[in-house]
């Protein structure tokens, strides 16, 4: 699908926009493709974009002083992606964005994002939704990390997003559910 067809379902499933409204909203969005294994964001660079993901997937993830890999999110197609700390003081962060199929996304810098809003003031209601889902995701995966089983977490990823399964390694599985991969193979028999 191209993009500007795809980007426009992606904002009227939330707001319905003129043509002429959704021609500006266009204007203020970068394509972009990123072959796998590449990064759209490392830990330390200033993050000034956020992602909309068209087609791929790819994983958010950082090191900790032991240099063990956590990913925090995986992200695919209708998906938004970035270090939301770094991009909302448009600063440095800490976390990576990598492509773990080739991709394609559309860029959005926070200084477009702010001159779309004041231009199609539609657009704060689309954005607001989309943050205040991303937030309940959030929360929920929280949530279940504290709370819930190793078996728990693997079943409730299972159940969401069974696609995930096809598309990435077993140790990153693992990974984001925070369990080792030893316990993943017992969980996924």
């Amino acid at each position: 699908m191209e993009h500007a067809s795809f980007l426009r379902q992606h904002i009227q499933q939330i707001v319905a926009l003129s043509d002429e409204q959704f021609d500006i909203v266009l204007q203020h969005f970068k394509p972009k493709t990123v072959d796998k294994k590449s990064y759209l964001i490392k830990a330390g660079q200033k993050v000034t974009s956020e992602f909309l993901v068209v087609e791929g997937l790819l994983k958010t993830f950082l090191f900790d002083e032991k240099a063990k890999e956590h990913i925090l999110q995986f992200a695919m197609e209708n998906w938004w992606v970035s270090d939301y700390p770094a991009y909302a003081k448009q600063q440095s962060g800490d976390m990576c964005v990598q492509a773990l199929e080739n991709c394609f996304v559309l860029e959005l810098s926070l200084a477009d994002k702010a001159s779309l809003c004041e231009k199609v003031p539609q657009m704060n209601v689309f954005f607001g939704k989309k943050s205040f889902g991303g937030y309940v995701a959030l929360q929920k995966r929280v949530l279940s990390m504290m709370k819930s089983s190793p078996n728990e977490k693997y079943e409730l990823l299972l159940e969401q997003y069974p696609q995930l399964f096809q598309r990435v390694s077993k140790t990153m599985i693992a990974h984001y559910l925070g369990v080792s991969r030893e316990t993943l193979s017992r969980l996924h028999k």
